[in-house]
């Protein structure tokens, strides 16, 4: 054994002894180090030390699927590649592809083979292409597999290993804890070669969990993650993570051994010779959603899920009270690791992440308004047996149409408000192509694909999308021109360093939202100031404590101010981004 092993063993066989008590710790971190570095392959002697380097201010995120642009005559990964560099080279550095396996539902998310690009996207090639460019993100989608693939037909049939590889329950099992993420059945009998068998299905009948309590389905999932990275992926999404380990008469969420498993991860990205990011995706409440950065030992990043349903309720309301006092109490990230901005995904607008953060009655009004725009709500079931509302499906666009007051001559300025705080926060700032394309909801896709999702995955044909984009007076070319611009701009300041210095700053007039950026060298201040409501607004510029003798410029509007000014006037969802330094 090199001393690279020796150094990188023993952590590994520590993490791996709470994972797997009863077996051989030592074997089993061999083999993790076999699986991700096969032969041929070299990593470091020492594990990456925590910091800031991982990341910086030019840093920003297009989330996409790969056909999320179409043509009826180009592979789709050929038309995204174009688009990129067409649009948006120069304004955003990275790219988040959603699952580009083949799948047999759920737009990707039941993968059934995980070592292959989908042949309607393109090839691996494509993929490279992608990431020569621009910092590839993929998913990891690795609680359940599609139900038509090989390894649960391999299940069926009593093939090794494959006949170890799912979770199996009984329905006499106390299962009423278990919390979902749905109101489909979690158990599914399927007939095997050793007879009748019931899976556990924790999002749908075609997505069957899997069981990491064989350490086989780990190594597996180590070899898909060495894959990844041999074809230019930076950035792994550990999809649906939270619900990876199974316990019978557990939740079987957010157990120990799932922690483990994403912190056994952590230490083979770091000692990778490649850089390699762990990004956990668990949709749930502020303090479940903060443990996975594990003090700083487990995900390099999560996503900031409190904040689409916050500044959707913000923006609607005209008021930012709960968006303030959520953002007020929200700690730094750990050294090494950062939050995931953003608004839109390709899923709903999550309202797990507002419990505890939005009163009853609020959340309703926000209900009610997105209803009333033509949105969906898409329901969980509750152990109880009752049902509570899991995500609102509508484009962030379509969202941003219209206030609790109802619909006014300010949809285009409420959209870029919105989209603007995302740019100011501490954190990497992500951006749905939906929101970047101005996308009105889908209702024709609902309808054809049954699915209320569908009503935020739109595809769009590039020729048409083309043409409104050269036409400046489109919704597209207007929201396009007006990110893009902001993003530029976002770039060459120290003081958006994802790891930069934020406080929130009280104005005494809750229709701001308004933070302090520090960058990490302390010589530029940033106070972002963010107007969610419709009115003309006067703030006082004494409250923002700007330092005097320097001279401070909003750079998203070219007004000066010095420590003496009376007031700042704010014109309805206005923004600024008032500095010392250029």
């Amino acid at each position: 054994m090199t001393d690279t092993a020796r150094s990188l063993g023993p952590k590994l066989a520590s993490i791996l002894q709470r994972i797997y008590p009863d077996l051989d710790a030592d074997i089993l971190s061999s083999l993790v180090i076999e699986a991700f570095w096969p032969e041929g392959s070299s990593r470091r002697k020492r594990g990456r030390v925590p910091g800031n380097t991982l990341w910086s201010e030019q840093d920003a995120l297009l989330i996409t699927y790969g056909n999320s642009i179409v043509d009826g005559a180009h592979k789709p990964l050929d038309l995204l590649y174009d688009f990129l560099g067409t649009y948006l080279e120069g304004t955003l550095n990275s790219v988040h592809i959603l699952p580009f396996f083949p799948y047999t539902s759920d737009d990707g998310f039941a993968v059934s083979d995980f070592r292959a690009v989908n042949p309607q996207l393109g090839d691996w090639p494509d993929i490279q292409r992608i990431a020569g460019k621009f910092n590839l993100m993929s998913d990891l989608v690795l609680n359940h597999v599609s139900s038509q693939g090989s390894w649960f037909n391999a299940y069926r049939q009593g093939q090794a290993p494959y006949d170890r590889f799912f979770f199996e329950a009984s329905p006499q099992d106390d299962l009423s804890t278990v919390v979902r993420p749905r109101t489909t059945p979690l158990l599914q009998e399927v007939e095997t070669a050793n007879g009748p068998r019931h899976v556990w299905c924790t999002f749908s009948h075609d997505q069957i969990d899997l069981d990491f309590r064989n350490p086989e389905v780990l190594l597996e999932f180590l070899r898909i993650i060495r894959l990844h990275v041999d074809n230019g992926v930076e950035i792994i999404r550990l999809d649906a993570v939270a619900f990876l380990w199974k316990e019978i008469g557990s939740p079987s969420i957010h157990l120990p051994q799932t922690h483990a498993v994403i912190q056994l991860m952590r230490v083979l990205c770091d000692y990778a010779s490649e850089k390699i990011i762990l990004l956990t995706e668990t949709n749930v409440p502020k303090a479940e959603n903060l443990s996975y950065f594990g003090a700083g030992r487990e995900a390099h990043a999560i996503y900031n899920f409190p904040l689409p349903p916050l500044i959707l309720h913000a923006m609607m309301s005209g008021n930012a009270q709960y968006l303030h006092k959520w953002q007020r109490a929200m700690p730094p990230a750990p050294m090494g690791c950062a939050y995931l901005n953003f608004t839109a995904s390709h899923d709903g607008i999550g309202m797990r992440p507002a419990e505890g953060l939005l009163p009853e009655d609020e959340k309703q009004q926000v209900i009610d308004t997105v209803k009333d725009l033509g949105g969906l709500v898409s329901m969980r079931s509750l152990p109880d047996g009752g049902e509570s509302p899991y995500e609102l499906n509508t484009t962030f666009y379509a969202a941003m149409s219209r206030t609790f007051n109802g619909i006014d001559a300010h949809h285009h300025a409420r959209f870029i408000c919105s989209q603007t705080i995302v740019m100011s926060l501490e954190g990497i700032p992500a951006f749905y192509i939906h929101a970047m394309l101005a996308t009105p909801n889908d209702h024709e896709q609902v309808e054809h694909r049954g699915m209320s999702r569908a009503i935020n995955r739109h595809r769009w044909d590039y020729p048409t999308l083309r043409a409104l984009l050269a036409d400046r007076d489109s919704p597209q070319a207007l929201v396009m021109a007006s990110l893009s611009e902001r993003l530029r701009i976002r770039k060459k300041q120290a003081a958006f360093h994802p790891n930069a210095t934020q406080f929130t700053v009280n104005l005494h007039d809750l229709r701001v939202f308004a933070v302090w950026r520090q960058s990490i060298d302390r010589a530029q201040s940033i106070f972002a100031l963010h107007n969610v409501s419709d009115e003309t607004i006067s703030v006082s510029a004494a409250l923002l404590n700007l330092i005097e003798d320097e001279d401070w410029v909003d750079l998203l509007g070219d007004a000066s101010f010095d420590a003496g000014a009376d007031g700042i006037t704010l014109a309805p969802y206005q923004c600024m981004w008032i500095t010392n330094r250029r």
